[in-house]
């Protein structure tokens, strides 16, 4: 069987534990034996991005076809950089929706799903996103829910920051079982929340 390959997309004025909180869950998931390769990267070849909190992150690669896709939030409520940025520039959406209709399972954390929902995935689907987005969210033909995540098959999305990490471990329990999510968890100290779906 293939190694299954998981890519978190980066973009000027992303969320840090959005991206790096599944980043580190999904690596740990690895070196506990899961057959996983996570990389974070970028739409077009650049050396650095900046966060939305002004980390700079060195990219890993462009995005390619990954098993797994996950957009982090950030920004849906600033004018300069973010998922708001990304949902105008429309580059992003168009990415993930060519990703999905090739097979790619697609994720997203936070005001991420701003970008899955520009995308057209999650229309008449639940999903969640964080508060300050859920109106928009809703407006979008989206049946939001107040969960932490919501599994929807080939379409995940998590709340508010840090559910990334809840998100990340059930995406590591339903591709590679209980054992090593539960092995993730613990290494962690994590303790997890509840799954819609």
């Amino acid at each position: 069987m293939a190694e299954t390959t998981a890519e978190i997309v980066l973009f000027e004025g992303f969320d840090e534990l959005d991206a790096i909180g599944p980043y580190e869950v999904l690596e740990n998931a690895a070196q506990a034996g899961a057959d996983l390769e996570t990389s974070l990267v970028t739409l077009e070849e650049t050396d650095m991005v900046t966060a939305s909190h002004d980390l700079r992150v060195e990219s890993q690669g462009t995005l390619g076809q990954p098993d797994i896709l996950i957009v982090p939030g950030g920004g849906w409520t600033t004018s300069n950089g973010g998922v708001r940025a990304a949902v105008d520039d429309g580059a992003l959406a168009a990415a993930v929706d060519e990703r999905f209709t090739e097979g790619a399972t697609v994720a997203s954390v936070c005001t991420g799903a701003m970008v899955l929902a520009e995308a057209g995935l999650l229309e008449g689907r639940p999903a969640a996103t964080h508060p300050v987005a859920e109106e928009d969210l809703e407006a979008s033909a989206a049946n939001v829910v107040d969960e932490r995540i919501v599994d929807d098959g080939d379409v995940l999305t998590a709340g508010g920051v840090t559910s990334g990490l809840d998100l990340a471990l059930w995406i590591v329990e339903r591709e590679f079982g209980e054992e090593i999510a539960s092995e993730v968890s613990a290494l962690m100290e994590y303790e997890r929340g509840e799954v819609f779906g």
